[in-house]
């Protein structure tokens, strides 16, 4: 399985510098590969290079190596799309590979500049050891926010499936984030203060309208976007690590096309409707892999409205968000736990034919 790596590098002020100029640089090579192959309708990797290659290094000063990279990032480009002629901006991301890239412990790289290789510095977390045997084909050097990062793409081994034929029901919701059959709650407490408050100072700079406003909207969407994509990550380790360490199955809802219930307030919507539900599902998928726990899709059709103690089925069993009564059957409980169950219950139905498909692949 591959994963990606995001390591930040710690330049000093001159190899920031050298860092800076080399990406533009790259780029501007690439602007000048794209028209070329543009107006000469060659869109091969072979026949852009026979036409740039030299023009690419005497122009724009770059290695051998890294103007074949430049070539192979507009030939990739091309690959998918040859409507228009293609751009790459000014500091877009340039491609190395082990040539001109390599590592010096687990603490160093060693980078090529236009001005020679540069010995720098690299900082990553803790989610994902950094095994330098395990690094598998190019990387990308990228600039965000005045910081540059690798891109860095690993190939890590999948635990064994084990599990008990028991299932552990997920309810990713909007209020709570998730609920499990365990009856376990991920609230959302914190998330809506943060969102709210968000919400907001984007009002205020939205309305304000000027320039510095603006850098002010795009840096608060990042750091927004960053929380709840460090959020759905740790919930979703949370999640996995509770079902590996009970020899569970996962089963979670398809929610494609989600979108908030009539029992959330309008409220609730606007602040939490948003929530990236396909990127914790994505990190539950992945994470859940690499520790060999099982995942089930089931269709969420009915799931809110279904009695986990008898099995009917009406609309008006959710009195609330929160709240859930059986109109048959009496049964009172929280409502997204009642979910969770029957996430469960269709996930322990589905679970034999779901492992026999991970046994064939």
């Amino acid at each position: 399985m591959l994963l990606t790596l995001k390591v930040k590098l710690n330049p000093d002020r001159e190899q920031r510098n050298k860092l800076l100029t080399t990406m533009e640089k790259f780029n501007e090579a690439c602007n000048y590969a794209s028209e070329i192959a543009w107006h000469n309708k060659k869109f091969g990797k072979t026949g852009i290079q026979k036409l740039t290659y030299y023009d690419i290094r005497q122009k724009f000063a770059l290695s051998a190596q890294l103007a074949v990279r430049a070539i192979g990032k507009v030939a990739e480009s091309y690959s998918n799309d040859r409507k228009t002629m293609h751009k790459f901006e000014k500091r877009g991301a340039v491609v190395y590979d082990q040539r001109v890239l390599s590592f010096k412990g687990n603490d160093m790289v060693s980078i090529l500049t236009l001005d020679g290789r540069e010995k720098i510095g690299i900082s990553y977390g803790d989610f994902r050891p950094l095994d330098k045997n395990r690094i598998r084909g190019q990387t990308d050097l990228i600039y965000e926010e005045g910081n540059f990062y690798l891109m860095l793409v690993m190939e890590v081994g999948e635990n064994e499936v084990r599990y008990n034929d028991d299932v552990l029901g997920v309810d990713l919701g909007v209020v709570n984030i998730a609920t499990t059959s365990d009856n376990e709650v991920y609230k959302g407490t914190k998330a809506d203060e943060i969102r709210e408050r968000y919400t907001s100072l984007k009002s205020r700079l939205q309305s304000a309208g000027t320039w510095s406003a603006k850098k002010h909207l795009r840096k608060l969407s990042k750091k927004e976007r960053r929380f709840k994509r460090d959020l759905n990550h740790r919930v979703a380790k949370q999640l996995v690590e509770r079902a590996k360490d009970t020899f569970r199955a996962i089963a979670l809802e398809n929610l494609n096309g989600f979108r908030p219930e009539a029992t959330v307030t309008k409220a609730q919507r606007d602040r939490l409707g948003k929530w990236a539900f396909s990127e914790l599902t994505r990190f539950i998928l992945y994470k859940a892999k690499l520790e060999g726990v099982p995942v089930v899709i089931i269709n969420p059709m009915y799931t809110s409205q279904q009695c986990s103690e008898c099995g009917y089925i009406d609309k008006n069993n959710r009195q609330k968000q929160s709240n859930f009564k059986c109109k048959r059957c009496g049964h009172r409980e929280n409502a997204d736990y009642n979910a969770s169950k029957n996430i469960a219950h269709r996930g322990a139905v589905s679970l034999p034919n779901v492992l026999r498909l991970a046994s064939i692949s």
